[in-house]
């Protein structure tokens, strides 16, 4: 019994190393231990850890792991069923790959409901996981950004309406990703397991995009949204306050997600481990103190704390903006009742976003070392 359970841990710790080769790494330790024995069960787990690094077709892989080809499609699937697999389809085939920590299944975990999972359990591991020493760093820390910030359109200048790119409107890239879909917000999801829901939307809120919509549809963590549900989502989610994330790439974004500080593990990463996970709009807020009433309605609304209060020269508090920390969404600006707070284009520039996913991914790998 000692040889069975002494080759049952070798085989998760094997899974957990291989998580960790992924550009987005994951950090091993007893909280990923804890998860991995949840979601994968043995033999799941130990035809992941021998996963190649990138995708592959169906026999490759059984060719790698030595599993019969018509097996392996059948624990494949399955495996795709719990988010742990993407099944991608390309033109000359399905190709297979082993999904990362994040943007992978923690969320397609969260994604669902009515599953046999101890989700408070779950919840509570992924918690204690994402605030282990540093985990936040590795998956979030890197110079080249998973995600970025959108700010809120209808804050955008006149002036610099005719520069403003496509890649910058949330609504372009809405409408310009030929498929969409709709699904729980993980972030919130897992907070309502842990008592900590905010009452931000945790129903048909988080917005995916183009393939890995059709994905997502395809394995029931999302539902497909026409173009006008989603510009509605985003609608409502600025009415509400929230940040816009989307995928830091130029082309075929995957996804948008409309965030809260207390619960989007992305902002959180900033406000907890001052870990800079974002990567900011060009637009940065200027404050008029004239026309500012002195309420603190911007610093309350800012997600990532980056506003304070200080006293103006008339005496009153004024907003004073943390340049280096403010990611630009715009959040604060919509909410000034005295229209006090302007977006303005910041006077350098950001980089442009990787030009799509895979350029993003072998960025993030090379700033780790792993290519």
């Amino acid at each position: 019994m000692g040889h069975l359970t002494r080759h049952k841990e070798e085989v998760y710790r094997a899974l957990a190393e291989r998580l960790n080769k992924n550009p987005v790494g994951a950090p091993v330790n007893e909280f990923l231990m804890a998860i991995l024995h949840r979601l994968y069960t043995e033999s799941e787990a130990e035809l992941a850890s021998k996963f190649p690094l990138l995708p592959m077709p169906l026999e490759k892989i059984a060719g790698i792991t030595g599993v019969d080809p018509e097996e392996l499609k059948k624990i494949l699937s399955n495996m795709a069923d719990k988010g742990l697999v993407l099944d991608l389809p390309r033109r000359d085939g399905i190709y297979y790959m082993l999904a990362p920590m994040v943007v992978g299944f923690f969320e397609y975990t969260f994604m669902r409901t009515g599953q046999d999972l101890e989700m408070k359990e779950l919840a509570e591991l992924f918690e204690k996981y994402f605030h282990s020493q540093g985990v936040a760093e590795e998956i979030f820390g890197s110079s080249t950004k998973m995600f970025r910030s959108l700010v809120y359109e209808s804050l955008l200048p006149a002036a610099v309406e005719t520069e403003v790119l496509t890649y910058e409107r949330a609504s372009g890239i809405i409408r310009g990703a030929g498929f969409g879909a709709l699904s729980l917000c993980a972030c919130r999801h897992k907070a309502s397991h842990l008592g900590k829901a905010c009452g931000a939307p945790v129903e048909d809120v988080c917005t995916s995009l183009g393939n890995a919509a059709r994905w997502l549809v395809s394995r029931g963590f999302a539902r497909e949204a026409t173009v006008d549900e989603m510009l509605r989502v985003l609608e409502k989610t600025e009415k509400l306050g929230l940040v816009h994330l989307g995928d830091n790439v130029l082309s075929n974004p995957t996804f948008i997600c409309h965030c809260c500080g207390c619960c989007c593990g992305v902002l959180r990463a900033i406000n907890e481990s001052g870990v800079a996970s974002v990567l900011p709009s060009n637009f940065i807020p200027e404050v008029d103190e004239e026309a500012c009433s002195g309420c603190g309605t911007c610093a309350e609304r800012c997600h990532i704390h980056a506003i304070r209060m200080v006293p103006g020269g008339n005496g009153a508090e004024v907003p004073v903006v943390n340049k280096e920390l403010c990611i630009g969404c715009g959040v604060c600006a919509a909410g000034c009742p005295t229209e006090a707070l302007i977006m303005s284009r910041r006077s350098v520039l950001l980089p442009s976003p990787p030009k799509d996913k895979k350029e993003q991914l072998l960025a993030i790998a090379g700033e780790k070392g792993r290519v």
